[in-house]
């Protein structure tokens, strides 16, 4: 057997770089790269050998751990997990900033590669600079935090177990049902140790990601269901773009003619304005789609794991326990929930051996005439709250909501971006207030232009994840809409941007803290506390300067006042050839209405009247909830 005597790092390299998927024909890289920030635990032996690898295996800079792997989970996204990104850090607090990119990719069902520096194997330096010591067991270390939250775990104690861990990692990254983030852990001794690798470890591998068809009976109870159906509903999830479904999506819908909703994850599936789109379900979601599914008899969930702000906390299913679900889903564990019909595949698969079971079977015209008259009704109210506001706003108040009423709303700034996009625009967003807002007001011209990160929402991805879209849609404008709240907690890949080339336009929108949440407070029967800036302890409320402070890492940048300087910004912004910043305060108590109920937390015996109240209606909504499995 012919072998090749490398060390574990060097092995690490070249396996990831031989590594090729098809894509639109072509054998590209899977691996696009890696994006790492070196210290002791990674810097001496996989750094030297991403040096030496060059362009076989890019390495980016990042300019913070969590940052640089929220940006490779965009990347996955945006190349609909057909391509990833790695992460490596050192020891001890550089792997366990990427504890929180990884749960993004777990929640997300995304690739996401991560390769930490570990403590020695041999132990005998211990206890080594940044090591967390476990008494009663040494074989601990920071990295097991990461158990909870990858696919697929494993710490290389011998060069030999890269054979077995890197295919294991890899396949497992491109399952379609168990897709999600791999992680090494790499001890710093062993990573310098050579071994005589098989020479086939390094050949070429071109990958195709499985398309598993439906059982023949899970099949043939499904089409039953629909075929029984008076108002069947199509729930599309985040695998219809996974799987590349989005025509088949549009073609089922039409020639059975069942109206769709979408989830955050499964937005632009369909373009907006297609007659059987009702636009997005949930608690984030509109009017027409929450109606429609309060009266549908059978749902068609695909490609999407049913999380609670799809389904209102299992209650936006009028029917309740009555409602049919067929759960269409690569994965085993999304299609059976709440005792849903079962069609385990390919979403794209899936939809044509559904399609061609159900042959010339028809929804009634009166419910896709129903779905139209509801959806034109949400554009009507989506177009009057973003029409451009004409007062122009000075500033913000810092304790008087009142004083804040000439400001723009989110919604109104969206509207400026969903006015002039184009077919080329690519939209992302994350936690906050941005989610609710873009579900509903982005209408998306094309499929595939919409990334919110919703299933860990998680604060700080927004910038972060606009650079890792940009890295994969480079053809693209990648526009990038994030709250004071996010830009503070995470903003310094603006400057990556600057420094690779990777243009984005990034509008900040200041509402004096973390407003949305300030919302869900008040409704609860709370009163405002340490969430805007007003009501926390601080002894004067500072404005931040969001565009000399973007300016100051060479973004183009300005503050404008209202949403005709803002549609000006955006066009100049579009012009600029480098990532250009627009900052502008927004209004901190005025949002998009529609939505559902939302199940949360609220006390049982409070002193508050208001508290009470608010748990009654909790209770209230309760009742209506679809409950077992």
């Amino acid at each position: 057997m012919e072998t090749i005597r490398m060390t574990t790092s060097g092995a690490v390299v070249r396996y990831l770089a031989a590594q090729r998927i098809e894509v639109d024909g072509q054998a590209v890289p899977l691996f696009a790269g890696v994006f790492a920030i070196f210290g002791h635990g990674n810097v001496t032996c996989l750094g030297h050998e991403l040096e030496q690898a060059g362009e076989a295996l890019p390495t980016w800079r990042g300019q913070n751990e969590q940052g640089m792997a929220l940006a490779a989970v965009a990347y996955a996204k945006a190349n609909r997990r057909r391509r990833i990104m790695a992460a490596t850090s050192s020891i001890g607090p550089g792997a366990t900033n990427m504890v929180t990119a990884a749960a993004v990719a777990m929640a997300n069902r995304m690739p996401l590669l991560l390769l930490a520096g570990d403590t020695f194997n041999s132990r005998i330096p211990d206890p080594v600079l940044q090591q967390v010591e476990h008494f009663g067991n040494p074989t601990v270390t920071v990295n097991d935090a990461f158990r909870p939250v990858v696919r697929y775990w494993d710490r290389i104690t011998a060069p030999e177990q890269l054979v077995q861990s890197l295919p294991n990692a890899v396949n497992t990254m491109l399952d379609p049902g168990d897709c999600g983030p791999a992680f090494i852990g790499l001890p710093q001794d062993i990573q310098g140790e050579a071994y005589d690798f098989p020479a086939r470890f390094f050949e070429e591998a071109i990958h195709e990601i499985r398309r598993p068809r439906p059982d023949t009976r899970e099949l043939r109870r499904a089409a039953a269901a629909l075929v029984a159906a008076e108002r069947p509903l199509i729930v599309a999830g985040g695998g219809v773009h996974w799987s590349l479904a989005e025509d088949e999506l549009r073609s089922f819908a039409e020639i059975h003619n069942i109206p769709v909703v979408e989830t955050v994850a499964g937005r632009t599936s369909l373009v907006a304005d297609h007659r059987l789109n009702c636009g997005p379900i949930g608690v984030t979601g509109c009017t027409s789609a929450n109606a429609m599914a309060a009266e549908a008899d059978v749902v068609l969930a695909v490609g999407t794991r049913l999380g609670d702000f799809v389904t209102g906390s299992w209650t936006v299913f009028g029917g309740g326990d009555d409602v049919q679900i067929i759960g269409l889903n690569a994965a085993r564990f999304d299609a059976t929930k709440h005792r849903s019909l079962p069609l385990v595949a390919d979403a794209r698969e899936g939809l044509t051996e559904l399609g061609a079971a159900l042959g010339d079977c028809r929804a009634p015209e009166e419910w896709s005439d129903r779905a139209s008259s509801e959806t034109s009704q949400y554009h009507a109210y989506i177009d009057k709250i973003a029409a451009p506001e004409t007062v122009a706003a000075a500033g913000r108040s810092a304790d008087n909501a009142e004083a804040d009423a000439d400001l723009p709303t989110y919604a109104q700034v969206v509207g400026v971006v969903d006015r002039a996009a184009d077919e080329s625009t690519y939209v992302l967003a994350a936690a906050g207030g941005f989610p609710g807002e873009l579900v509903n007001g982005w209408r998306g011209q094309a499929v595939h232009s919409f990334d919110c990160e919703y299933g860990y929402s998680c604060m700080g991805y927004e910038i972060s994840g606009g650079w890792g879209a940009k890295m994969a849609l480079p053809d693209r404008e990648v526009v990038v809409l994030v709250g004071d709240g996010s830009y503070l907690m995470m903003n310094s890949d603006l400057y990556s941007t600057v420094l690779t080339g990777h243009k984005l336009i990034v509008i900040v929108c200041d509402n004096g803290g973390y407003a949305v949440i300030n919302r869900l407070q008040l409704a609860q029967g709370g009163v405002p506390f340490n969430n805007l800036f007003a009501d926390s302890r601080v002894q004067q409320v500072t404005p931040v300067d969001f565009a000399a402070h973007a300016a100051s890492m060479g973004c183009g940048a300005e503050t404008v006042t209202s949403i005709t300087e803002l549609e000006a910004a955006f066009g100049r912004a579009r012009a600029s050839d480098r990532t250009y910043v627009i900052a502008l305060n927004t209004h901190a108590y005025r949002w998009t209405e529609g939505g559902s109920f939302w199940e949360v937390g609220v006390p049982e015996v409070s002193a508050s009247a208001d508290v009470r109240a608010a748990r009654a209606a909790m209770d209230t909504g309760k009742a209506d909830q679809r409950v077992g499995w």
